[in-house]
């Protein structure tokens, strides 16, 4: 486990208070500030700001220390090494005790001073949601970040409104502390990308719900070197995870040969084969220690909220290459 350390700012009320806002911190201090400022303006609530640094510069550790080191709602930690987003939100939301885990993307700003005030109202209202997702917009708020969009496209023209999902995007979401506890927080060993849906699927079998809500936003800046794209390192942590994630649950190789033969063609086409073999060697070698059953009740739920808009197994294979 890794040794946090507090570099600055205040530990969060010993007592009970609504919600920890998490940030993830690797270098981008322009960008950090912005988020960290959003979250601080939040209101409607009892509210703490934990920012965990994953390996920084020293200039950009300094930069967040004079802007907010004595601001009582706020603190930063260094983690020391990039843990990754799954084990640093893991290490982020463990600093903290608040009822609601928010999080937003360092490159993100909320889109007002209410939303994580709001997201809570839907949490009490609903004692059986585990998870709320949010709009991802882009910078100027007119429109959905289409590279954000982790939801069936047929869900598109719905990006301002309600609907229960299996999933929700890591760049603005909310996750009930009580639900995070019981589904085991994120699985570390995935570093980067398919954890929110792995862990959703851990939530969903115990009963949770998941949501969306777009009328709770944050703004995304366009930063395509932090993106999952079909070329580079990243589609490796891409194609593997999605694998290990379906073998946890215990989908045979035959059942998965339709997308891996899908991951390798369009691998093929966008000139990283190397990157696509690499991660089904990867999710082929990774240890599965005690592959579960869906219960019926969890196959119901994701048919209904996921399998229905997605459509036939084909029609998902083509949407691989949209």
């Amino acid at each position: 486990m890794p040794t946090e350390k507090r570099l600055a700012g205040s530990l969060p009320p010993l007592g009970g208070y609504d919600a920890d806002i998490i940030i993830l911190c690797l270098n981008r201090l322009a960008d950090t500030l912005e988020a960290i400022a959003s979250a601080l303006r939040q209101r409607g609530g009892e509210f703490h700001v934990t920012v965990l640094d994953q390996g920084s510069t020293p200039d950009t550790i300094t930069g967040i220390t004079r802007a907010f080191g004595s601001h009582p709602r706020f603190a930063l930690y260094s983690a020391g090494k990039n843990l990754g987003v799954a084990g640093g939100r893991n290490l982020a939301a463990a600093l903290g005790h608040g009822t609601i885990i928010a999080a937003l993307d360092n490159d993100a700003v909320f889109q007002d001073d209410w939303v994580v005030a709001r997201a809570l109202k839907s949490f009490r209202r609903s004692p059986d949601l585990g998870a709320l997702g949010f709009a991802i917009l882009t910078a100027d708020g007119t429109q959905p970040d289409l590279g954000a969009w982790g939801y069936p496209k047929a869900l598109l023209p719905r990006f301002r409104g309600r609907f229960d999902t299996t999933t929700f995007v890591g760049a603005g979401h909310a996750i009930r502390r009580a639900a995070w506890n019981a589904a085991g927080g994120y699985d570390p060993s995935l570093f980067f990308t398919w954890e929110e849906y792995d862990f959703c699927l851990a939530a969903i079998a115990l009963g949770w719900r998941i949501a969306y809500d777009g009328s709770l936003a944050v703004l995304h800046k366009v930063s395509p070197e932090a993106r999952v794209q079909w070329s580079g390192e990243r589609m490796a942590y891409f194609v593997r995870n999605r694998l290990i994630i379906a073998r946890k649950w215990s989908a045979s190789w035959l059942a998965l040969s339709p997308r891996i033969g899908a991951y390798l063609l369009r691998g093929r086409l966008n000139n990283c084969a190397p990157q696509v073999w690499r991660g089904v060697a990867q999710s082929f070698g990774a240890e599965i220690s005690a592959p579960k059953r869906m219960p019926e009740a969890m196959r119901r739920y994701i048919t209904r909220n996921e399998t229905r808009h997605r459509g036939s197994l084909l029609r998902q294979l083509v949407g691989l290459f949209s």
